[in-house]
C-alpha cells in the first residue's frame, strides 16, 4: 500500500505530462546490469544543450551531463539506470509499465527511474541557476559497482568538476513521501573467523579438540555484540552473524575448524582495527584465524549543510512533512561521493517494493519528487 500525505503546494499538483512520458519512457528500457539499452542515448538527446562526458570501462557505460549557467555552486544530481533482473512473479510485463488507479507497475518503477526521472525533469525545466547543474549516471549500481560511479568521479577530479554538493535520487521514503532522507550511511565490514582445533572420534571427544565446545562459552560476546554506542547520525555498530558451519555432517566426527561468517555495518566511530582488537581479546589463547574487508565505508554530511538544509526546507514546502534525518539502510553510490569529500544526501520515493515482483511507485510521488528538486535547486542557490 502507497500512502501519501497532502497538504501545502502538494494538495495543488496536477498531473505533469512531460513527467508521465518520460517516466514511462525510462521504465521500457530493458536496462539489466549494466545494459543501459539506449537509454543514455536518450538522455543525451533530452538534455541537448547540456555538456557531455561519456566514460566507458569494461561493460559499464558512465554518463556526466552538466550545464553553467554562472559562477557559483556546482550542484549534482545522480543515480543510476541499471535494475535488477525482473524474476518471476509479475501480474504484468516487467519492462512494459502499466498504470492502475495512478501507480505505475514496472521494474524500476522505485529503484530507480523514478529519482532519474525526477531529477531530469527538473534539470531540464530549469532555466536559471548562479553555478552549475550536473547529473551523473551509471548502468553498474545493482552489480558490483567497480566501474560506476566511483570512476566517473576519478575523470571528474582529473577534470576539475567534482561537484560542491550532491543528490543521490535513490527510494529513501519509508511510509509516506517526504518522511525521510538519507544524510550518511553506514559502512560495511565483512569478516571470517575461523576457530582451529583438531578433528576426531565422537567416542573419544579426551583425544579430540573440538572447536564448537572451546569457543561456545564465548558465542554471546560475538553475535549482536555492539562495538560502539552510536551518535546522533549512527546507530550503534554491531556484530552480525550471518553463517556458522563446521564437521563433516556426519554424527559420529567431531569438527577440526569452525567457521564464522558475520557483518558490521559500521558507523565512523568504529573501524577494522577495532574490530580485530576486540576479538583478540574475546579469542585470549583460542586458536584461530580472522579475516576482514571492508566493503564500504562510512560517511555522513553534517545536518546544516546547505544541501541537508535546502532539501529539507523544499521537502517541507512542496509536502507539509518535516522529514527525518537518517543513516539506515545498506549501501548506495552516495558513499563514493563521500569518499571524494562531496556533501552528499539521498532523496527519493517510498522503498517498499524495490527488487520485488510487481515493483511499483505513484505517478504522484514521481511529480512531487521533481516539485521538490526543483525547490531545492531554488532553495540552493539563494
Amino acid at each position: 500500500m502507497h500512502l501519501v500525505l497532502g497538504c501545502n503546494i502538494y494538495n495543488t499538483l496536477r498531473p505533469y505530462v512531460k513527467t508521465e512520458e518520460l517516466f514511462l519512457k525510462l521504465l521500457r528500457y530493458v536496462s539489466i546490469t549494466p545494459e543501459d539499452d539506449g537509454a543514455f542515448a536518450f538522455i543525451k538527446t533530452y538534455l541537448s544543450d547540456f555538456e557531455v562526458i561519456e566514460f566507458t570501462i569494461e561493460n559499464t557505460k558512465n554518463l556526466f551531463l552538466y550545464k553553467r549557467f554562472g559562477d557559483g555552486i556546482h550542484l549534482c544530481f545522480a543515480g543510476h539506470i541499471d535494475v535488477v533482473p525482473s524474476g518471476s512473479g509479475w501480474n504484468t510485463p516487467a519492462f512494459e509499465p502499466t498504470i492502475k488507479e495512478g501507480v505505475v507497475y514496472a521494474r524500476g518503477a522505485q529503484d530507480m527511474k523514478s529519482g532519474v526521472c525526477a531529477f531530469l525533469q527538473a534539470c531540464k525545466d530549469t532555466k536559471s541557476f548562479n553555478g552549475t547543474l550536473s547529473i551523473l549516471l551509471t548502468s553498474d549500481e545493482e552489480g558490483d559497482a567497480k566501474h560506476g560511479t566511483i570512476e566517473m568521479l576519478k575523470e571528474l577530479q582529473k577534470s576539475h568538476l567534482l561537484p560542491d554538493f550532491a543528490i543521490v535520487a535513490e527510494p529513501t521514503c519509508e511510509a509516506v513521501f517526504g518522511d525521510a532522507i538519507k544524510i550518511g550511511r553506514r559502512g560495511s565490514i565483512n569478516g571470517v573467523l575461523e576457530i582451529l582445533g583438531k578433528q576426531g572420534h565422537a567416542a573419544y571427544p579426551e583425544k579430540a579438540l573440538n572447536p564448537v565446545h572451546l569457543f561456545a562459552p564465548l558465542l554471546n560476546k560475538i553475535a549482536g555484540h555492539y562495538l560502539d554506542e552510536g551518535d546522533e547520525s549512527f546507530a550503534p555498530s554491531q556484530m552480525v552473524i550471518t553463517d556458522i558451519r563446521g564437521g563433516i555432517e556426519v554424527t559420529n566426527v567431531t569438527p577440526g575448524e569452525l567457521k564464522i561468517m558475520f557483518n558490521v555495518r559500521n558507523s565512523t566511530k568504529t573501524d577494522i582495527n577495532a574490530i580485530k582488537n576486540y576479538i583478540e581479546s574475546v579469542m585470549g589463547a583460542l586458536e584461530y584465524r580472522l579475516s576482514l574487508a571492508q566493503s564500504a565505508h562510512p560517511f555522513v554530511t553534517a545536518h546544516d549543510s546547505k544541501v541537508v538544509t535546502s532539501l529539507r526546507e523544499a521537502i517541507t514546502r512542496i509536502t507539509g512533512i518535516e522529514t527525518k534525518l537518517s543513516t539506515a539502510g545498506g549501501t548506495s553510490d552516495a558513499r563514493f561521493f563521500g569518499a571524494f569529500g562531496v556533501p552528499t544526501v539521498e532523496f527519493g520515493v517510498v522503498n517498499d517494493t524495490i527488487h520485488a515482483p510487481n515493483e511499483c511507485c505513484p505517478l504522484a510521488s514521481v511529480e512531487a519528487l521533481c516539485a521538490v528538486f526543483k525547490e531545492t535547486i531554488k532553495r540552493i542557490k539563494e
